[in-house]
């Protein structure tokens, strides 16, 4: 019997360790698939700038990357309760969030716009004063829309149903990152973009605090990118220069 128990509590430390292994070979991305063109579906896979990033990155440290779809308020929670080793979701650094995580160097400058109706008298954020305004939750056009004189906040968990929304007339205006908006508005008759950006502001990787190994391997991946063309290959795949 206690030969029995002694190679049950072997196999079972084995595995235990094969676990562990398993686990150092893989890179958890948490990520919200809604997104385009920094995270969407495509057929049943996951793909985007972010992802290919992402990819890039654990190419670099030698591991297997692993994406996990969530809600957008959901990623940094998962990054900071260590259910995921970074997240990339189009985030963008604030100080709000780097209370809680830290950001690797920033790889993309970005823009909060404004999406209207065609006919509509908006023309620039001042013209926000007092009016309904569609968000997606936990985005930084949800956290900065706060701020905006008697307006209302009409928070959505996608952005194309926030999109959706303005085009049924329940809502006067959407506030979204730039590159979204100009696939919604290209899919979505009768809408378009308010010349003047609502906010300007950079993205970065999402990574725990405690995990300044990966955030320093991030960044050396990162810089790598950069200098080599990579990243720019691999913007200019989703986003034309002309747009």
């Amino acid at each position: 019997m206690k030969k029995f128990l002694c190679l049950a509590a072997g196999l079972l430390m084995i595995a235990s360790l094969a676990a562990c292994t398993s686990k150092k070979d893989e890179l958890v991305m948490a990520t919200n698939a809604e997104f385009p063109p920094y995270e969407f579906h495509e057929g049943d896979k996951i793909v985007g700038i972010d992802v290919e990033i992402c990819q890039a990155i654990a190419d670099e440290l030698g591991k297997e990357l692993v994406i996990e779809d969530m809600a957008f308020d959901s990623v940094i929670t998962s990054v900071y309760t260590g259910k995921a080793d970074l997240g990339a979701a189009g985030l963008t650094i604030t100080e709000d969030r780097l209370k809680n995580i830290n950001f690797s160097d920033p790889y993309a400058t970005a823009a909060q716009v404004i999406i209207i109706k065609e006919d509509s008298d908006i023309a620039s954020p001042d013209d926000l004063v007092g009016k309904t305004i569609g968000v997606q939750l936990g985005t930084t056009g949800d956290i900065y829309a706060e701020d905006i004189e008697d307006a209302t906040l009409e928070r959505y968990n996608k952005g194309f149903e926030a999109v959706q929304a303005l085009l049924q007339g329940k809502i006067d205006a959407v506030i979204i990152d730039n590159e979204p908006a100009k696939v919604y508005v290209s899919q979505n008759d009768g809408l378009k973009i308010v010349d003047e950006a609502f906010t300007y502001e950079e993205y970065a990787i999402a990574i725990a605090k405690d995990n300044t190994k990966l955030l320093d391997d991030v960044n050396a991946a990162i810089k790598k990118l950069k200098d080599s063309g990579k990243l720019d290959e691999i913007v200019a795949k989703y986003i034309s220069a002309d747009n």
